[in-house]
Order: C-alpha cells, then structure tokens, then sequence
C-alpha cells in the first residue's frame, strides 16, 4: 500500500517534519533574525565599539584652588572678575550665594559639563578626592547649612507668589526676547550661547535652531500660539507688582539683608538694563525703567559683584 499523503487536490504532499527538525529550525530562523549582516560584521570586526567612562566633572582653571567653585554660563573674563552671569539661572544662584556671605569662584561651563544636564551646580570645598556636586535645586539648602541663614519661602507666604511672577510671566518675555525675537538672537545669544562653543559654521546653525526651537516649545506649554504683545503685556504687569511689593523698602519683604528673592529679581532686572548685554530690541528694559525703586534695587545689589 503507498504511504503517499494525498492534499484535497490530488497533489501529493510532503511528509510532515519531526519535532526534533522543527526544533532545529526554529533555532536556525532565530539565529539568522539576530545575525548581524556579513557586510557589516566585517566593518566593526576591524573597528570594534568602544565604551568610553563617564565624563569626569570639569576642573577649575586653577587646580590648586580648594574653594567652593559655582559653574556658571560665564566666560573667562567675567569669570575672572567675578562679574554676573548672563543666564538668570546662573545669575540667581551667584548672587543669592554672595548676598548669604558664602565665598566661591565662578568657573565657565556649559549644561554638557552638569552631572544633571543644567547650571548652575556647585562643587564645595571638601577633602582632596572628594567629589560631591550640589545642583541649583539643592542650593538654598546647602547655603543655610553653612551660614545658619533662614528660608524666605517658611518666612513669608507671599513668596511663593510673586515668585511665579518671574518663573512665568518674565521669564516667557524674556525667552522671546532672547532667542525668538531675530536681532535679538543674532546679536545677543548667538555672540553668548552659540559662537563660543564651536568654530564650525554648520554646527553652529544646528545649535541656533535647537536653541529657538527651545524656547519656542517652551513658550507653547502654556499657549495655543506665541503672541508678543501678550507676553510683553503680562511681563509689564509683573514688573508693576513687584515695584509695588517693593515700595520703599530697601529689600524685598522689607528684609534687613537681600536674600533669595532679591536674588531672583536681581537674575531678570540686572541683564535687562545692563547695556553691555547688546540688545538690540529691549521693550522689556524700557517697561523697566519706568519703575524707579525697582531700577535702584538692581543698582545697590549689583555693587555686591
């Protein structure tokens, strides 16, 4: 009798595979899935991939020096004449540390450097070999451990506040003017955030479009579309309230000393009325200038630089 296996058809058909010779195929089909091409086997057996260490955390121009070292947006100049950051971040957290008393150098550096992505972070003094980086969102706190300085934002209820008039309101005015607003841009933070780092022409237009394209999302977080007469309006507003939180007072909150606050309106009035920043559109300056006590307010803190 045949042993043929007939199909509905009449076509005979094959016999069925074993489950030793299925297993066998399964594995081969595996295999060849997670193969990597002949063609390219060949390229990384003669450049095999490297996997290079961590990036070690930047040194100070001066290695014997034993100080705190706050690593700002700066350059060599200005890091050598302790004068202000460019960036508000940076500038808050500098002025904030000299306004407690606490003696640092600043050192130039980028958010690439940061062991979490952004500036300012501080390295303090510590013994040699000790690595213990301090990030912005921990300075405060590591501030009042040295110099026993109270916390504003326990002190006073309004803090919190008048504090989201310029984490908001200001500052979306001031990302438009910076990098959205093009003679801005072109003269102020291509010369600051873009040129200094490469000499590469094509580099450099990449990391301006990512810079624009920043702060453009940035600003669409909190709208459908960026209009520009709202952001200069609603920072006009805030500049309003803070000149009259201030009043007379020679402090924010009527403080014998400047402290955090004074630091974080200090990062946007200083860089707004400094003429050595470049601008070449400032709106926001001049909605400043009409407020005189915050214009003096900027003036006495600026002689702690």
């Amino acid at each position: 009798m045949s042993t043929e296996n007939r199909d509905g058809l009449g076509h005979t058909a094959p016999e069925s595979p074993s489950a030793d010779e299925r297993s066998t195929s399964r594995t081969a089909r595996a295999r060849d899935l997670f193969s990597v091409p002949a063609p390219i086997k060949r390229i990384f057996d003669r450049f095999p991939l490297v996997v290079y260490p961590a990036n070690d955390l930047p040194q100070s121009r001066d290695s014997e020096f034993r100080g705190n070292r706050l690593f700002v947006f700066t350059d060599a100049a200005g890091s050598r004449r302790g004068r202000p950051s460019f960036n508000p971040q940076c500038l808050k957290w500098q002025a904030y540390l000299k306004f407690v008393g606490i003696e640092f150098e600043t050192v130039p550096s980028t958010n690439h450097a940061s062991p979490t992505g952004a500036l300012p972070f501080l390295l303090p003094t510590l013994p040699p070999g000790t690595i213990n980086p301090i990030p912005s969102t921990k300075l405060q706190k590591w501030a009042i451990e040295q110099v026993h300085c109270e916390e504003e934002q326990q002190l006073n209820i309004r803090f919190e506040v008048y504090a989201s008039l310029l984490d908001h309101r200001i500052r979306n005015a001031w990302l438009y003017a910076l990098y959205l607003d093009t003679d801005n841009f072109n003269a102020v933070a291509r010369k600051l955030y873009v040129n200094p780092t490469t000499t590469n022409t094509a580099v450099r237009m990449v990391l301006a479009a990512q810079l624009q394209q920043a702060a453009r999302d940035e600003l669409l977080k909190s709208c459908t579309y960026i209009d520009v007469n709202d952001l200069e309006a609603e920072a006009a507003n805030a500049f309003e309230a803070l000149s009259n939180l201030l009043g007379d007072h020679t402090h924010f909150f009527d403080r014998p000393n400047p402290g955090l606050f004074d630091a974080s309106v200090f990062a946007y009035t200083h860089l707004l009325l400094d003429e050595g920043m470049g601008w070449k559109q400032n709106r926001l300056g001049r909605v400043l200038r009409k407020y005189e006590n915050l214009v003096q307010h900027r003036e006495r803190l600026l002689k702690c630089f």
